[in-house]
């Protein structure tokens, strides 16, 4: 198979190309592109419980652990214990979280809207559909149903 005609190397390389363009724009603000991530997940007025966070975004807790000590560790964020369980934190903004939060939420609007102002409103919406029912048969567990039937 063509890998140019292959839909997971199109989903794959361009989602690298998106993550190494917000890395660069993550560097110059002494950041990376994960950690804006979080910054954009987190409620930026009552915080968001730990535990939700990793789910909210698909991360694993290893990796979103390492992200949050480097975030507190930089004063992006505080942990608060959770008044409604006291087995979990809330991770909060700081004055400085907050601003950096305001930061990758520009970026994010510029990259979307650059994409809108260079992509027909057609495309735009095939683009959504397609990812939509990717989505859904992933979730569905249709893509190898038929290999998996066979297997058991």
């Amino acid at each position: 198979m063509n890998k140019h005609k292959s839909i997971d190397h199109q989903l794959r390389a361009t989602w690298q190309a998106v993550a190494k363009v917000y890395n660069e724009q993550a560097v110059k603000h002494d950041s990376t592109m994960a950690t804006a991530f979080v910054l954009l997940n987190i409620d930026k007025e009552k915080g968001t419980p730990s535990t939700a966070l990793g789910p909210l975004m698909g991360m694993e807790p290893t990796s979103l652990s390492r992200i949050l000590k480097n975030m507190e560790d930089k004063g992006a964020i505080s942990r608060e214990k959770n008044p409604d369980d006291g087995r979990s934190v809330i991770i909060k903004l700081t004055a400085y979280g907050k601003e950096m939060r305001k930061v990758s939420k520009g970026h994010v609007i510029q990259f979307n809207e650059t994409v809108v102002n260079n992509v027909t409103e057609k495309d735009l919406e095939g683009f959504f559909n397609v990812t939509s029912r990717i989505n859904e048969l992933i979730a569905d567990k249709e893509i190898y149903k038929e290999i998996n039937k066979k297997a058991v």
